[in-house]
């Protein structure tokens, strides 16, 4: 019995690779990248692009460029972290002509994109995450990310006002600097409103995993938390859970007011499409799409979603208030002096860390009045 496989672009170039000599890619590639206003982009995500939460954010910011002159765009979802997304970015390359790859999820770097760069030297490669290293990795790849950590500190003013248990929780996926950063971030936002303010994490070792995730939510509120957010690749699951368990909700990567309603508070969200956009218009001026790329809300990486009805108008005002400082560039997250969990002070008084410090993209602790672990 012969079995069909689904034809998507892995099996399609799986089929013909015998029609396509290896030798021959690099004329494809030299004239696509002469044609400086044409261009064809590759994204590809590791979920559903509506998915409410990561893929659908990058999906999203895919859109804004799709409607730029001269673009091409080509998108593959539900590619897992292994070989296939290799087959993918090949794919992308031989048969569309792909010139510029977004490989969009945190373990399509290694090695993976670095195996597709080095077989590949005149296609470019961006990676969203913090995984690039100058001298190391090729220069025909390079990482984005923003500092969202600004969002969630955000969103943890709206849960200072909102929760009346002085407890707040977060579902984590893995304890990865940016999802640390996350927590420490939400908390404190919350305890600037509060600082009796405590925050329960619960780790649930995968960034897509719709039971853990429902288990942690009600674990969560079960132990008294009245405001819920996460660090997770579709946070769908964790918003609707929490909405019908009566916990008020903070959204993260995209806008999940839809999904909890009146329990909304506000969101931390991507603005890919200002970051997309501006890697296209490089790409086609000849320009130089930078390795290490970074911004937060100033810089338009970041956005917030509405704030709901929930949000007293205390909340609003000093929401709103400390949102105009961040826009300013002068306001930081990480403000001396800190304490970790364990009682170590991790940020003596005076100092504070800047959002492009290279502290918080290897931040490895929990602030005091987190409870849980990353070990």
């Amino acid at each position: 019995m012969t079995k069909l496989l689904p034809m998507n672009r892995r099996n399609f170039l799986q089929a013909s690779a015998a029609g396509l000599a290896a030798g021959a890619v690099p004329g494809l590639i030299g004239s696509q990248v002469m044609a400086q206003t044409a261009l064809t982009v590759g994204f590809i995500y590791v979920g559903p692009k509506d998915d409410y939460g990561y893929n659908q954010a990058h999906a999203e910011g895919a859109a804004v460029i799709k409607k730029m002159p001269g673009i091409t765009l080509v998108e593959e979802e539900n590619v897992p972290e292994t070989v296939d997304v290799q087959k993918t970015m090949e794919s992308m390359i031989n048969l569309d002509g792909a010139t510029l790859l977004f490989p969009t999820s945190f373990g399509y770097f290694d090695p993976h994109m670095l195996a597709m760069a080095a077989k590949y030297p005149k296609v470019q490669f961006r990676h969203c995450g913090g995984l690039w290293t100058e001298g190391k990795n090729p220069m025909n790849t390079g990482s984005y990310f923003g500092y969202i950590g600004q969002g969630q500190y955000l969103n943890g003013i709206a849960a200072g006002y909102a929760s009346k248990s002085k407890k707040i929780g977060f579902v984590a996926a893995k304890p990865i600097p940016q999802v640390v950063q996350n927590i420490n971030s939400f908390l404190l936002g919350a305890r600037s409103v509060d600082p009796t303010i405590t925050c329960q994490v619960i780790f649930t070792g995968e960034w897509s995993l719709a039971v853990k995730e429902a288990e942690a939510t009600n674990a969560l509120v079960d132990q008294g938390a009245d405001v819920i957010t996460c660090h997770v690749d579709s946070p769908k699951v964790v918003v609707e859970t929490a909405a019908r368990r009566g916990a008020f909700v903070c959204g993260y990567h995209a806008d999940q007011s839809a999904l909890a309603k009146d329990k909304y508070l506000t969101g931390a969200e991507w603005a890919w499409g200002n970051v997309y956009t501006n890697f296209i218009k490089a790409a086609q001026s000849g320009g130089k799409l930078g390795n290490f790329v970074r911004g937060g809300l100033k810089d338009g990486f970041v956005k917030m979603s509405p704030l709901g009805p929930a949000v007293s108008a205390e909340g609003r005002k000093k929401f709103e208030a400390t949102l105009a400082e961040i826009m300013t560039g002068k306001f930081s997250v990480f403000k001396g002096p800190i304490k970790d969990n364990k009682g170590n002070v991790v940020v003596t008084a005076g100092k504070s860390f800047a959002e492009d410090a290279i502290e918080l993209e290897s931040m490895g602790y929990l602030v005091e009045g987190v409870v849980g672990s990353t070990s």
